[in-house]
C-alpha cells in the first residue's frame, strides 16, 4: 500500500504534534514538581509518557508501509503555569488540537478511500475523545471540590492516584 503525498504529510505532521504533546506535558510535569504538586507531576509525566508512545505508534504505521517518518525538531514548550488549575486548561486545549488534527487525518482517509489508514485512525479517535473527557474531569474537579489551598491539595492527591492507576493498567 503506498500512503499518499497528503496522508504522507498529515500523518508526519501528526508525528510533530504528538512528539510536542509530549514535550508539553513533560514541561507542565517539571513545573508542577518544582511547584510541590506532586500527584499532577506524576499525572503529567505519565501523560509524556502516553503522548510518546502515540507518536511512536504512528512512526511505526508509516515506517511499515516503507515511508520513513520524519522525526520533527520540537519547540520548547511553555514551562510556567499561573496556577494548577491553568496548566489543566492548557492540556485541554492541547488534546482539543490534536482531536482536531486527527479528525482531519480521518477526513483525508475518507476522501482518499485509504482503508488501512482509516482503520489505523479509528484508535485515535477512540483515543483521543477518551484523553478530552479525563481532562474535563479533571477540571471539573475545580469547580466541585474548590479552588482554595485545601482543595487544591485534594485534587492533586488524586491526581497522583489516577496516574498510578494508569501505570498498573499499562504494565
Amino acid at each position: 500500500m503506498r500512503l499518499s503525498p497528503k496522508m504522507k504529510k498529515a500523518l508526519n505532521d501528526q508525528i510533530a504534534l504528538e512528539s510536542g504533546a509530549s514535550n508539553t506535558y513533560l514541561a507542565m510535569a517539571s513545573w508542577a514538581e518544582v511547584t510541590g504538586y506532586h500527584g499532577a507531576a506524576n499525572y503529567f509525566y505519565a501523560q509524556s509518557d502516553e503522548e510518546r508512545t502515540h507518536m511512536l505508534k504512528i512512526v511505526h504505521y508509516v515506517n511499515n508501509l516503507g515511508v520513513q517518518a520524519q522525526i520533527p525538531a520540537v519547540k520548547s514548550p511553555q514551562g510556567s503555569y499561573k496556577s494548577l488549575e491553568a496548566s489543566f486548561k492548557t492540556a485541554l486545549k492541547n488534546e482539543q488540537n490534536v482531536t482536531k488534527a486527527i479528525h482531519k487525518m480521518v477526513e483525508i482517509a475518507q476522501k482518499e478511500k485509504d482503508h488501512a489508514t482509516y482503520t489505523f485512525l479509528e484508535w485515535f479517535v477512540d483515543e483521543q475523545m477518551q484523553e478530552e473527557t479525563k481532562f474535563e474531569d479533571i477540571l471539573q474537579k475545580f469547580d466541585l471540590i474548590g479552588r482554595d489551598k485545601l482543595a487544591i491539595t485534594e485534587i492533586d492527591r488524586q491526581l497522583g492516584s489516577m496516574a498510578s492507576s494508569n501505570e498498573d493498567t499499562q504494565q
